[in-house]
């Protein structure tokens, strides 16, 4: 199997597909602070935040570093860049704490190359995703 097909297979992990969708419609938080006192550690939001975190991150460090075509990548999913979008604001808080300036520096990486190949292929098209994820209801 290759390794992009792995990544698919991945996704479809019961767990992490339940982790995926609270992380795109639940998780809202204002600040690193903010993060660690509404997910303490032990908390399932706290393991479903390291979950996805986590696992974009491997996979935009697999995507980095070459091992899946990026062009090819970023025509199948935004996902990781959603990800990206809703925590950089987080980062400079857990760099800091983890006293470690490449905290989620890989979903960095790819997020800023994610927003220039759209702006190429599809200006507007990161605007509007983003509106949406914005305005998409919380799931009851």
């Amino acid at each position: 199997m290759t390794d992009a097909l792995r990544i698919y297979d991945l996704r479809r992990e019961e767990k992490l597909r339940r982790a995926r969708e609270w992380f795109i419609r639940e998780f809202h938080v204002d600040s690193f602070e903010d993060l660690r006192s509404r997910f303490p550690a032990g908390s399932e939001g706290h393991t479903f935040f390291r979950m996805v975190v986590s696992y974009w991150e491997m996979v935009a460090s697999i995507v980095n570093h070459g091992l899946i075509e990026e062009t090819f990548f970023f025509e199948n999913t935004s996902e990781a860049w959603v990800v990206w979008d809703k925590i950089k604001h987080l980062a400079p808080g857990a760099r800091k704490l983890y006293e470690n300036p490449f905290a989620w520096k890989n979903l960095e990486t790819l997020g800023e190359k994610f927003e220039k190949w759209m702006a190429k292929r599809a200006p507007g098209s990161i605007g509007a995703l983003r509106k949406h994820l914005v305005e998409a209801p919380p799931k009851k």
